[in-house]
């Protein structure tokens, strides 16, 4: 894995990260809970554009998946053995899970922004953020599904989680609400990737990326993702200790001149 391209992009792929078993078992799984909402494989019909928040989605492939051996491997490169957290609940990895289905108009979720990490201090919600990246090591975007480029895929800007440290580094240990723009304008203009590929591809993407979901949905079928966090319940150590390429690239983002 190429850790000096993870710091200077902001993600990096691993092709064939989880098995075509246990990527089948997630979307059986996904398909029940679908049918549960009236929702048809073999009814086009039945289909909307957009299905999240399944907060019934659970089972063991999604565990197998999250816990596959070569994304352990890249959890430990990325973050740091026995600093990212090895057990999540089943009921959270399936709550990430979205299927987009063909439609030309479906704008939901997208807006460019990055993601929260641990809940407000009046305890709603889980969408704060901060500067040592408090409780999330890593975005990670499965693909569960064939995703081409007319799939709606999502959408990374290269290099953009440079911008975000100086953004957030005044909040300090306490941190904002993620819901703001923590970037210049400029960093909209950054080249852009795609995350396309196989079923079973991962994308691993430093916690401050900025992204978006993209439209229209011109494939064939739906387009199945689940975006856990790969949780990091201490952060990183922004002092120059921490060797994790993830700290490392928070730390290169804050000496970065505007």
């Amino acid at each position: 894995m190429d850790l000096d391209a993870f710091v200077r992009d902001g993600y990096v792929a691993i092709r064939g990260a989880v098995d075509v078993g246990t990527v089948a078992g997630c979307r059986e799984l996904i398909w029940a809970a679908m049918e549960r909402r009236g929702v048809r494989r073999d009814d086009p019909g039945s289909w909307p554009p957009l299905v999240e928040g399944m907060d019934d989605l659970a089972g063991e492939p999604f565990a197998a998946a999250y816990l596959a051996p070569a994304l352990a491997a890249a959890y430990d490169e990325l973050i740091g053995p026995g600093r990212w957290a090895r057990s999540v609940p089943l009921a959270d990895l399936g709550k990430t899970v979205v299927v987009r289905f063909p439609a030309e108009d479906e704008r939901a979720n997208a807006g460019y922004h990055i993601e929260g990490s641990y809940a407000a201090p009046d305890g709603s919600g889980a969408g704060w953020v901060n500067i040592r990246s408090r409780a999330r090591g890593l975005l990670a975007l499965f693909l569960l599904t064939d995703v081409g480029r007319h799939d709606a895929p999502t959408r990374l800007l290269c290099g953009s989680h440079l911008a975000v440290p100086r953004f957030l580094a005044p909040y300090g240990e306490a941190g904002t609400d993620s819901d703001a723009d923590f970037w210049w304008p400029s960093t909209l203009c950054m080249t852009a990737a795609h995350a396309t590929g196989k079923a079973g591809d991962v994308f691993l993407c430093h916690p401050f990326v900025v992204h978006t979901a993209t439209w229209p949905h011109r494939g064939t079928g739906p387009r199945m993702i689940a975006q856990p966090a790969v949780n990091a319940p201490d952060g990183f150590v922004l002092d120059g200790s921490d060797p994790s390429p993830v700290a490392r690239a928070i730390v290169k983002g804050l000496a970065m001149a505007d």
